[in-house]
């Protein structure tokens, strides 16, 4: 009985050829989206799941209320590890202190290349369950030791073992290799970590450090704890959160610091603050994808039901033959339910073969390494499970509408549908429509807030500037003769050093002191040392007052705000002259320049203090000649940097395309969410095009007298899109509300924001009226064009 009702479907799928590719085209196409979304999320969730101790694993972060804001940062005196370890041994595992990942140069024989690592304490390979594959993660222990992730060592030394190999850390320490670990994957916190090396490598090699080893004003390094069995989150945060109140002075303690837990579990799904507390990360884009992939799967269910139901008519008198004889209506259930599973068990093989074939682009548009799970039983069970759920909710209205049909009304001819039955079908219609229009909708706003960001006044400008990490005190010791080489070279036109990048903060002080400064506020400002003419190389726009200059000697007394530190520290309408104690040394402002937007694009600027620093400049800024080609500036400026520099790598980062990175994230949204209101919008298309061509088959004889009577094709085509353009109209009033809730929504998280234009409605709206008449107007025109007298003999 049960082969007999797939026999019978078979034949419909193959008597209905257009119809069924229709059908599974758009569930192939919807149940392929359904799976890239949920392969996708079934990789996010699993984030970090690498490591063994992810339960039990956090960063300790500080709360710190700062120019009457509350903020959480990572940032942790080196003493607190120890104090930790101490006071906590119940509570806490294992704890390690660690730098945060920077670039290092390391070379072995004639090998030189930079590479990201940290400093980390010997707990480290156990805490984050590190997969050796040769030596041992205790080398550690060792000072002057380094573990390599199996890729690096590959690139320096092949197939051959590394194992007790010297290598130098930039150009400076030797260092034996103790330990070969698996590469971290993609999908890890920590996978830019490529080698590590011993904390007391760092504290017998750094003066700094060793000044800051009992220091807790200096917060500079990360702290990683895991907790001990039996132990929760919540509970040890209790614990642990006065320890840096109880160690600092009455001027820091009014910033009311605190210790935070943030757990690895939370690293990537909740990564952002809010006035100190969680306030979402990428679990914001799970929850997104999660409810479109649900959308465009329920678009695609809509189109087998919408082209079922059309149908109607034409198996209305099987159905009424079928009864007359003895079927039940359990039974023409259950036939309609085959022909619904069948056609979505071959959707479904044909949308894990589109998945296939689409992964490596989908891999590229999101920049993970995703890929079918095979072998897990989870997916076959949710894929044998989904296409249970999709032919029942598929089939289900189909099943029990034409099961319906009475027999002796079918066969006397007096049945029929009526305007009501389309009812259901146009409502679906609007649905699809509503979903796409909002889908395209959401993808325009987010370009345009990218675009909005990208062209907000950031202060300087970014064209033709790069940035050269010397990595080394030569070129700052040979500062002058390097300038002079790459002017006279016609390369640069201006060049000057600063403590942080112009794209990036890296350091920030209190202990600012100015009139009328109210005494119960605590401050924190980033603080960028930078050189002579480095206003003039980055392009600095000032409000008022003037740039450092070597022809005034106070000038290293002397501080320039931007806009914003103007504005918190109230100085007035000029700052010009005004009197800052930091840390009681007296400074005097002889400049206010524009806010230089050095963080989130999207975000307020903070108030910033620049100074004169005459010291060791960690990035050297160049603003390459306008008239010459990029590739032959840089070619001229790395020969120089070689010549005075030829210990390290030359490498470069242009300011443009640092700060375009910024976007990155939003930018990878627009292009996803724009992928899916693509396929949205093709799904409901093939709906349409299955209902216009039935409509048309339909209305073919009255199409042939029409035209007979004298009806234009004109008039034809009129006739047959008319309701599908007033459905879509429809779809386009009900989105335009809803749209716009979700998107102001959206646009709430950034301080900087664009708003939302009327354009934006109508122009998405306009867009899908226009595919939805192109897509109709095939199938009305064809049967506009078709010759009556055929058409009136068919009939």
């Amino acid at each position: 009985m049960i082969l007999n009702y797939f026999k019978i479907a078979f034949r419909t799928l193959f008597k209905n050829k257009v119809y069924s590719f229709i059908n599974m085209s758009g569930l192939a196409m919807g149940t392929g989206v359904a799976m890239l979304i949920g392969l996708w999320i079934y990789d996010e969730l699993n984030f970090d799941k690498y490591h063994t101790n992810y339960e039990q694993i956090a960063q300790v972060g500080q709360r710190n209320t700062l120019n009457n804001e509350t903020h959480v940062w990572p940032y942790l005196p080196i003493p607190l590890a120890n104090e930790l370890r101490n006071n906590f041994s119940n509570d806490l595992r294992r704890v390690v202190l660690s730098t945060f990942t920077e670039n290092h140069i390391l070379a072995f024989d004639t090998h030189k290349f930079m590479k990201n690592g940290n400093y980390m304490e010997p707990d480290a390979p156990e805490m984050f369950s590190l997969k050796m594959i040769q030596g041992s993660a205790k080398g550690l222990q060792e000072p002057y030791s380094i573990l390599l992730s199996a890729s690096v060592a590959k690139a320096y030394f092949g197939n051959a073992s590394p194992i007790g190999k010297i290598m130098k850390v930039d150009n400076q320490q030797a260092v034996k290799v103790t330990g070969v670990y698996q590469d971290l994957p993609y999908n890890s916190s920590l996978n830019k970590v490529s080698f590590i090396l011993p904390w007391s490598l760092l504290e017998a090699s750094d003066d700094w450090v060793k000044k800051q080893k009992d220091d807790w004003r200096s917060v500079s390094y990360q702290v990683f704890v895991q907790l001990a069995p039996n132990t929760d989150f919540k509970a040890v945060a209790d614990k642990i959160r006065p320890t840096l109140l109880n160690k600092i002075d009455k001027e820091q303690a009014k910033t009311k610091p605190a210790l935070v837990l943030h757990p690895m579990s939370q690293w990537h799904l909740h990564q952002f603050f809010k006035n100190g507390v969680f306030a979402g990360g990428s679990i914001d884009n799970v929850w997104l994808f999660g409810f479109i992939g649900v959308f465009v799967l329920l678009l695609a269910c809509i189109n087998f039901m919408n082209l079922s139901t059309a149908r109607s008519e034409k198996r209305a008198r099987e159905v009424g033959v079928r009864k007359a004889i003895g079927s039940f209506r359990s039974q023409l259930i259950i036939q309609f339910f085959s022909e619904s599973l069948l056609m979505v068990v071959l959707s479904f093989v044909l949308g894990l073969l589109l998945v296939q074939s689409i992964l490596p682009f989908f891999n590229q548009l999101t920049g993970k390494e995703i890929h079918i799970l095979w072998s897990n039983p989870a997916f076959w069970a949710v894929g044998v499970g989904f296409s249970l759920f999709a032919a029942l909710l598929a089939g289900s209205y189909p099943a029990f509408y034409l099961s319906s049909f009475m027999p002796v009304k079918v066969l006397k001819g007096t049945f029929k549908t009526g305007k009501k039955a389309a009812i259901p079908r146009q409502l679906l219609v609007v649905f699809q429509f509503t979903v796409s229009i909002t889908m395209i909708v959401g993808t325009v706003v987010v370009f345009r807030q990218i675009q909005f960001a990208n062209n907000r006044p950031i202060g300087y400008s970014r064209e033709g500037l790069i940035m050269v990490k010397p990595n080394s005190n030569e070129i700052h010791s040979h500062f002058e003769a390097v300038k002079n080489e790459l002017l006279q070279s016609g390369a640069v036109i201006e060049m000057a050093e600063s403590v942080m990048p112009a794209t990036k903060v890296l350091g920030t002080a209190g202990d600012f002191e100015w009139k009328g400064k109210d005494p119960t506020i605590s401050e924190r400002f980033p603080i960028p040392g930078v050189s002579y003419n480095y206003g003039k190389t980055v392009g600095w726009q000032f409000r008022e007052g003037r740039d450092f200059s070597k022809d005034y000697g106070t000038d290293s007394s002397a501080l320039i705000l931007n806009e914003s530190a103007m504005k918190f520290m109230n100085l007035g309408p000029t700052a010009i002259g005004e009197v800052i104690r930091w840390s009681g040394k007296p400074y005097h402002v002889i400049g206010v320049i524009k806010d230089m937007i050095m963080e989130s694009p999207y975000a307020k600027a903070r108030p910033s203090v620049f100074y004169l620093d005459a010291n060791y400049g960690g990035i050297v800024n160049l603003r390459i000649n306008p008239t010459l080609n990029a590739n032959e500036a840089v070619s001229k400026i790395e020969s120089v940097f070689r010549k005075y520099n030829p210990a390290v790598p030359f490498e470069y980062q242009f300011v443009a395309e640092e700060y375009t990175k910024k976007f990155a994230g939003e930018l990878q949204i627009g292009q996803i969410a724009g992928f899916f209101a693509m396929l949205a919008i093709i799904i409901s298309c093939l709906g349409l095009f299955g209902l216009a061509s039935f409509i048309a088959e339909q209305r073919t004889k009255e199409l042939g007298i029409r035209k007979t009577l004298g009806a234009t094709v004109y008039n034809l085509w009129q006739l047959l899109s008319k309701d599908f353009v007033w459905l879509v109209s429809i779809a386009m009033v009900i989105a335009t509300p809803l749209a716009y809730y979700l998107m102001q929504s959206w646009l709430q998280k950034y301080d900087y924001r664009t708003g939302i234009s009327w354009w934006v409605f109508v122009a998405s709206g306009l867009s899908v009226l226009i595919i939805a008449l192109l897509t109709v107007s095939y199938q009305a025109l064809k049967a506009a064009l078709m010759n009556p007298v055929k058409s009136l003999k068919s009939e």
